[in-house]
């Protein structure tokens, strides 16, 4: 048996990020062995996480990484059961790492995604499991690319809303104003109950039971059928004109629309700008 020294012990918490205890029981049960003292350590995480899937994870935060040209970003949707654990610092780390992993491979199947160490995405959420103490849940990922043109992104500081907006131009067009747009309607977005860009977007669910709600809202007065009808129309098009981007009033200055700041920012960089689908992600 190959002696369980205090370098060794160390070198297996580098690697790990375990507890030394943990680390040096690991090697005392290999019998000195690295490699088997590592897969023991990865056996018991998984078994701790098992233990701990079924409690509630009602807190977590959003991660952002965005690409160096401003074209491409990503967002990830990661679950925890405390708001403690959520603002830890080894949680936020691993938020980055997993929304420069969506970045750089895109937003399919990302647990079974092979990470920069080897490992797949379950694996390395399975460790930060049994190093955290709490269950985690990977709820959701989306990565946003253009060609043309700039992806704003922002995540507010609490870490509950992140938004992406990517703005695709006819011509290539990489001018400070057009960033500031995308950000400027992220930020917008973040404050505002948004659904869709326009409202042939609105997801016909959503409709559906706004629609419902406002169809008894309408009867409860008792007015007759054809007048009923007309309050449920108007109404439903002030709802769709409340939760498009599009005809909200911009945050910053109400006084124009959002999609006529896009119209007037494409008239002044001379090229058209297509802004029609945004990611928001909130807790």
């Amino acid at each position: 048996m190959a002696a369980v020294t205090a370098a060794a012990v160390k070198e297996l918490r580098e690697v790990t990020g375990v507890a030394m205890m943990d680390c040096k029981k690991a090697l005392v049960e290999c019998e000195g062995d690295m490699d088997a003292a590592k897969e023991f350590l990865r056996k018991k995480g998984q078994a701790k996480a098992l233990k701990k899937s079924s409690r509630e994870t009602s807190e977590g935060a959003i991660g952002l990484a965005t690409g160096a040209d401003n074209k491409s970003a990503a967002l990830v949707k990661l679950a925890c059961e405390s708001d403690f654990v959520a603002r830890n610092e080894k949680f936020q780390t691993l938020l980055q790492q997993l929304s420069g992993q969506v970045l750089a491979c895109g937003d399919e199947d990302v647990l079974n995604q092979t990470t920069s160490g080897g490992g797949t995405v379950q694996e390395l959420l399975t460790q930060n499991v049994a190093e955290l103490g709490e269950n985690m849940q990977f709820l959701d990922a989306k990565q946003a690319v253009v060609i043309n043109g700039t992806v704003g992104s922002y995540v507010h500081m609490t870490g509950k809303i992140g938004v992406l907006v990517p703005l695709e131009t006819e011509a290539p067009c990489d001018n400070d104003r057009l960033q500031v747009l995308a950000r400027n309607i992220a930020m917008h977005i973040a404050a505002t109950p948004s659904e869709a860009v326009r409202p042939d977007q609105v997801d016909a669910t959503v409709l559906e039971k706004e629609k419902e709600l406002l169809e008894a809202q309408a009867r409860e007065s008792g007015k007759p059928e054809e007048i009923i009808e007309k309050i449920i129309s108007g109404r439903v098009n002030k709802f769709l004109k409340e939760v498009c981007v599009e005809t909200q009033p911009f945050v910053k200055d109400p006084q124009v629309t959002v999609g006529q700041l896009v119209k007037n920012t494409s008239k002044a960089l001379g090229t058209g700008i297509n802004f029609d689908r945004f990611v928001k992600f909130q807790f």
